[in-house]
């Protein structure tokens, strides 16, 4: 599989393109909305690119499709009074005047002693913070557990990391055994964490979204479509 990209207007569109024996090409968008061209074997660069271009319309329909499925909130002005998710549940905001920072989660508030009360990005960072802090207590355990399922499979444990995705809950960089975990999944249920990791842990044995890849996560995962359905309709 190579990576490839054309230019339409402004927008680039990357994709992930494989040589098989057919006769005809297929642009396939997935729901991570990355998109994968599979081509006739004797098909030169420059044709699947023509291709591609042809079809960008409809690509960034498909794109813009999905990406309607990714974290929605409304702008937070970080006010005590408003709600924020956490593992699938609403939090009320409850910012308190105080020497010192500290976010603790007490009975369904979000209890938020700051030095700078009226400060919406200072008092924005010290809850990121602690998503960040939860994230690790909550992912890494979580990893443990189901790389030790899938040793039998000679998946190795991979380098985790956490940050802002602001257009996937996840990516897989299989060269380099890398996961990397969205910080906003924090807010998902449990049961929606776990299929993102598992899906992305699949990659590190089968990089594309392949009839092999759907199988292999069926396999470890049976459950894994009434998981991904629940995420997809979860509003975060």
């Amino acid at each position: 599989m190579m990576l490839k990209e054309i230019q339409y207007g402004m927008e680039t569109i990357q994709f992930d393109l494989q040589y098989r024996d057919k006769k005809h090409m297929t642009i396939n968008v997935l729901p991570d909305m990355n998109v994968e061209v599979v081509a006739p074997r004797d098909w030169g660069i420059n044709v699947i690119n023509e291709r591609v271009r042809k079809r960008a319309r409809w690509i960034l329909k498909q794109k813009q499709y999905f990406l309607e499925f990714l974290p929605k909130q409304p702008p937070r002005e970080y006010v005590s009074g408003e709600t924020h998710m956490y593992r699938g549940r609403q939090y009320r905001l409850r910012l308190k005047k105080s020497e010192y920072d500290e976010v603790r989660l007490k009975g369904g508030f979000f209890e938020v002693k700051t030095t700078d009360k009226d400060n919406k990005d200072h008092n924005r960072a010290l809850l990121y913070q602690w998503y960040k802090d939860s994230a690790t207590k909550v992912f890494y355990p979580m990893l443990d557990h189901w790389i030790e399922k899938l040793r039998k499979y000679d998946i190795a444990s991979p380098v985790l990391e956490i940050r802002i995705m602001t257009k996937r809950w996840g990516s897989c960089i299989a060269s380099k055994g890398k996961v990397i975990l969205n910080l906003e999944l924090i807010k998902a249920p449990t049961h929606c964490i776990e299929y993102i990791l598992v899906h992305e842990l699949c990659h590190l044995k089968y990089p594309s979204h392949d009839k092999e890849f759907y199988n292999f996560m069926s396999k470890v995962m049976p459950d894994w479509k009434g998981k991904k359905e629940r995420l997809e309709k979860a509003f975060l």
